[in-house]
């Protein structure tokens, strides 16, 4: 998880970053702090173990790692030396975080590469069950505010993150699994993570909000999924409920879902055999465009270090709650 301290609205490079007018939010910063805090206490609760990436006030969007990579493989438990860390290659007013997600990821031990293709690590590529991953892309466009009829007489483009082209690069750390690439069509969900979440054992079952996905889309992940698809209605996907973390750390299947989620979608992962934990990161997805899934970088199940330099770096980016 990235450290909240310097947490601010720089780029305001998604819909949920600006007003109506365009105008970057301005961020609570004592809320999002308290909030950060609140869920990292109840992850460490529930047995999983946080590494914190240091603040850094030129770059606020440190506090969302979903952004900074992919692990491969993710749920195998491997040593160490045979897992790398794939690094994002991040939109240009986040570059900068790449070199500090390297840095952090190495000094847990994992060895890192990169990739050429525009790419926003496990918030466009994940696994699916033991048999899929998947990559979600979107057209690239470069942000800018264009003229509209209607008031404002202007509106802000912010096109996609990941481009269809990382499919073959990315496709070699799959493992030999499938990869299925979907396409986004809502830039109001504009990372496959804000739309789509794999959870329970073996991330065998998919939420969906399926109308942030083209047709074609739509239809591949009904037909390859099945009864594992679990459709999200308007009002959840709309405060993000895909974007949540699964996790078996304490040995139950949780899911970490956002604050306000329906009884109903609560029901329906219960049914699955998963309890439903809820957290309230509202101030990260109002003012920042990422909720639960978007605040954390997941790495697995992590083998213990062999290198005594290893073990010292790990304690000093372990969590403490003040």
């Amino acid at each position: 998880m990235g450290a909240p301290d310097h947490f601010s609205i720089r780029g305001g490079a998604n819909p949920h970053t600006r007003n109506r007018f365009g105008v970057r939010k301005r961020v609570r910063r004592d809320l999002a702090i308290a909030q950060w805090h609140g869920f990292a206490k109840e992850l460490v609760d529930r047995g999983v173990e946080i590494f914190v990436v240091p603040p850094d006030p030129l770059w606020p969007g440190l506090v969302y790692p979903a952004n900074a990579g992919c692990l491969f493989p993710l749920d195998d438990e491997l040593p160490i030396a045979e897992k790398r860390f794939v690094l994002a290659n991040l939109l240009p007013t986040r570059q900068g975080e790449r070199a500090i997600y390297r840095t952090v990821a190495e000094r847990i031990g994992y060895s890192t590469v990169g990739v050429a293709s525009r790419f926003e690590g496990e918030a466009d590529f994940f696994p699916v069950g033991r048999d899929l991953y998947l990559l979600s892309w979107g057209r690239i466009e470069r942000q800018r505010f264009v003229p509209r009829l209607g008031f404002p007489p202007w509106r802000r483009q912010y096109g996609f993150r990941t481009e269809r082209g990382a499919l073959d690069e990315l496709s070699a750390f799959a493992g030999g699994r499938e990869v299925l690439a979907l396409e986004l069509v809502d830039e109001a969900y504009y990372h496959g993570d804000t739309c789509l979440a794999a959870f329970g054992r073996d991330r065998s079952f998919l939420l969906a909000w399926l109308e942030a996905l083209a047709p074609e889309s739509q239809r591949t992940l009904r037909e390859r999924l099945g009864e594992r698809l679990l459709p999200l209605s308007r009002d959840d996907a709309a405060i993000y409920a895909a974007n949540s973390y699964r996790s078996n750390a304490d040995g139950a299947e949780l899911l970490f879902l956002p604050l306000g989620v329906s009884e109903k979608l609560r029901g329906e992962v219960r049914d699955r055999g998963i309890e439903p934990v809820l957290v309230d990161v509202s101030e990260f997805w109002r003012k920042g465009g990422g909720s639960v899934k978007c605040m954390i970088g997941d790495l697995g199940p992590l083998d213990p270090p062999a290198d005594a330099a290893i073990a010292e770096a790990r304690v000093k980016l372990r969590y403490r709650p003040p």
